[in-house]
C-alpha cells in the first residue's frame, strides 16, 4: 500500500501507535515504545518515495523487535534489570538490513529475562499476557514479539530462538514463527544466552510474511563467526501452492506421555490435510527425542554461566548501590540485577562446567547433542520434512507453571532438539481447541532448507485459512 501510494508510512505508523496505546495497558507486550523514533523513520520513507527513490522491501512496515536486538542510541535491557539503563552503541546486522529495507521500528518487545523461559512470566519488569485470552501466558522467551504481532500492535517482528523461544509463543499466540538454520542470519548484535544455540529469525501473520523478512535478514556477516558464507535465496519463490508427492515424517514419539489430547487431535486433524493435498505422511523415528531436554539444559546453561558472567556491575548496566569492597560489588549487584530462573540457571551451568562434573555432565551432552543431530540425518534420508506439534499444550494460565520449573521446561519438549541439531523450523497455526486457543505444527527440514520448509507451510495456510483468524480481545 506504501509503495503504491495508497497510504502513506506515517498513516501505517500511526495506525500501529493507536493500536498500541489502546491494548497495552492491558497486554504489556512493549518494555519500551519509541513513538518519535518511529514516526521519524516513516518520514524518512515517505519523504524517499516523493523523491522517486527506492524505499526497499519493507518500505513504512512497522515492526517490533524483542529487547536483546542492539539498536544504536536505544536502551537494550534483554528483559533484565541488570541491564536497565543500557544504551546499545551499535546496530546489530539484522537491524541495519532493517533500516536498509525501509522497516520502521516500533520499539522493544517484552521477553523472559536473557531469554531463559516459556511464558514471558521471567520477565525482569512485567509479564506479557495472550492477546486469545490475557489471563493466560504468550509463550517465551519471544512473548512479546508474538503477542504484539496477534495484537495487531505491530505488522511484524523478530525474536530469537535458543530452544524454541519464537515457535512456541507463536504457536500459542497463532502466527507464524521461524528458526532459521544455525548460521543462516547473523547473531552480531544479538545478546547471547547460550552461543552454540540463539538464532534471530521472524514473525509473521503469514508465510509470506516470513519469507519476505527471511530474505531481508538472512546472509553471510564477517562479523560473526557462525555464519555461513552462502547465497541467499529467493524465498518467495518458494511459495507454491504444491506439495504433491512430498515425504513428511511424523516422529512416533511426539504422541508420548504429555501431550494434550486436545492437541493432539487437531495435529492429526492436520495430517489429513496434507494427506489431501498429496503428500505422503509416513511414520518415522527419532529414538533420542526423550534425551533432549537433559542434554539441552545443561548445554544450555553452561554456556549461559560462561555468556553471564560478564554482567558484574563494572563494564554496563546496573550496579548494587551498597557495598565494602569489589567481591561484595560483584556478589550484591548479580544478587539485586538477576532474578530467580537466571540464577537458577547460572547455578546449574557453573556447576556442570566445574571440576569432576565436567565429563559426568558437559561432555557428555555434548555426545547425545551429535546423536540427536545423527537421528534426524537418518530421518532425512527417507522424507522430505519432519512435522511435530510445536507445543505439547495451549496457551496455560498465567501463574500455572510459575513455580514447578520441570513442568514449564517440558514446554519445549518439541523445539529444543531443532536447536541442538542447527536445523531450520517454522511454527503455523493448524487449529483451535474448544476453548479457541490457537494450535501450532511445527515443520522441519535438512540444514539451509528453509525453501522446503515455505513451500510445505505455504501450501498448507492456502488449503486451510486459520491464519486468518484473529483474537476478539475481550476485556480491552
Amino acid at each position: 500500500m506504501v509503495a503504491g501510494g495508497e497510504a502513506s508510512a506515517a498513516d501505517v505508523t500511526e495506525a500501529c501507535l493507536g493500536r498500541i496505546e489502546e491494548v497495552e495497558p492491558r497486554l504489556g507486550c512493549f518494555l519500551r515504545v519509541d513513538p518519535e523514533g518511529a514516526r521519524a523513520m516513516a518520514a524518512r520513507v515517505d519523504e524517499r518515495l516523493k523523491r522517486g527513490e527506492g524505499a526497499g522491501l519493507l518500505a513504512g512496515v512497522p515492526i517490533a523487535l524483542k529487547d536483546n536486538l542492539c539498536v544504536r542510541g536505544r536502551e537494550i535491557t534483554c528483559g533484565s534489570r541488570i541491564l536497565k539503563g543500557f544504551t546499545a552503541p551499535y546496530d546489530a546486522t539484522v537491524i541495519t538490513k532493517l533500516r536498509d529495507s525501509g522497516a520502521v521500528f516500533l520499539g522493544q518487545t517484552n521477553m523472559d529475562e536473557v531469554a531463559m523461559g516459556s511464558s514471558t512470566e521471567n520477565s525482569g519488569y512485567n509479564p506479557t499476557r495472550n492477546p486469545w485470552d490475557p489471563e493466560r501466558v504468550p509463550g517465551g522467551s519471544s512473548g512479546g514479539s508474538a503477542a504484539a504481532l496477534a495484537a495487531g500492535e505491530a505488522l511484524s517482528s523478530l525474536g530469537s530462538d535458543t530452544g524454541g523461544s519464537i515457535r512456541q509463543p507463536a504457536s500459542l499466540c497463532g502466527v507464524a514463527g521461524m528458526k532459521p538454520t544455525y548460521g543462516r542470519v547473523s547473531r552480531y548484535g544479538l545478546i547471547a544466552y547460550a552461543s552454540s544455540l540463539d538464532q534471530i529469525g521472524p514473525f509473521g501473520k503469514d508465510v509470506e510474511d516470513i519469507a519476505l523478512l527471511l530474505e531481508i535478514i538472512s546472509g553471510h556477516d564477517r562479523r560473526d563467526s557462525t555464519s555461513a558464507p552462502l547465497e541467499v535465496p529467493r524465498y518467495r519463490d518458494f511459495l507454491k501452492n504444491n506439495i504433491r508427492g512430498m515425504k513428511l515424517g511424523v516422529p512416533r514419539e511426539c504422541f508420548a506421555e504429555g501431550m494434550e489430547k486436545n492437541v493432539e487431535g487437531i495435529f492429526k486433524a492436520a495430517l489429513d490435510t496434507f494427506r489431501r493435498l498429496g503428500a505422503e505422511v509416513m511414520e518415522i523415528e527419532l529414538p533420542r527425542i526423550p534425551y533432549t531436554l537433559a542434554c539441552y539444559y545443561i548445554l544450555s546453561t553452561a554456556e549461559a554461566s560462561s555468556n553471564l558472567a560478564r554482567y558484574d556491575g563494572v563494564k554496563y548496566g546496573y550496579r548494587a548501590r551498597e557495598y565494602r569492597n569489589l567481591l561484595e560489588m560483584y556478589e550484591r549487584t548479580r544478587q539485586e540485577g538477576f532474578g530467580e530462573e537466571v540464577k537458577r540457571r547460572i547455578i546449574l551451568g557453573t556447576y556442570v562446567l566445574s571440576a569432576g562434573y565436567y565429563e559426568a555432565y558437559y561432555a557428555r551432552a555434548l555426545k547425545v547433542r551429535r546423536l540427536i543431530k545423527d537421528d534426524f540425518d537418518a530421518a532425512f534420508s527417507d522424507c522430505d520434512c519432519v512435522i511435530m506439534p510445536t507445543s505439547p499444550s495451549v496457551a496455560f494460565q498465567i501463574g500455572e507453571r510459575k513455580d514447578d520449573p520441570l513442568r514449564m521446561y517440558l514446554s519445549d519438549i518439541f523445539t529444543i532438539s531443532v536447536n541442538l541439531a542447527g536445523l531450520p523450523a517454522i511454527s503455523i497455526n493448524c487449529g483451535f481447541d474448544r476453548q479457541k486457543l490457537p494450535v501450532g505444527l511445527q515443520i522441519i527440514a535438512p540444514p539451509f532448507e528453509e525453501g522446503r520448509i515455505l513451500n510445505v507451510a505455504y501450501a498448507f495456510e492456502q488449503n486451510t485459512g486459520f491464519h486468518k483468524q484473529k483474537p476478539e480481545l475481550k476485556g480491552i
